[in-house]
């Protein structure tokens, strides 16, 4: 039997149906609001006059990368990994996908 599947947005001021999800932020904090498209208008025109004049900036967050792993760690990942499967080098960089999950299975 076939199922289907249908999400319908609420509007978060009037409870009716949103139309859209906006994203804005303000003061470091970071929102999302479903509204209609009524809704949504009345929204953007409340910050219209700032809008104009503020400037736009872009994210220079990072998602912080694993530390690769060193000396003898890198030794006992190898022996792990061939000791389950994976293919891997006597020598060289080890892949990051192998350490991360010798790390969960070693956790």
């Amino acid at each position: 039997m076939a199922q289907r599947v249908k999400i319908i947005l609420v509007d978060d001021v009037d409870g009716g149906v949103a139309d859209e999800t906006i994203r804005f932020g303000l003061d470091g904090n970071n929102y999302e609001i479903d509204l209609s498209a009524e809704n949504a208008q009345k929204f953007r025109g409340a910050f219209e006059e700032y809008i104009t004049v503020a400037r736009r900036v872009t994210s220079t967050t990072r998602t912080p990368k694993r530390a690769a792993a060193k000396g003898q760690d890198t030794a006992q990942i190898r022996k792990w990994a061939q000791e389950n499967g994976y293919k891997v080098s006597s020598r060289g960089r080890v892949h990051a996908d192998i350490i991360e999950a010798y790390h969960k299975a070693n956790s």
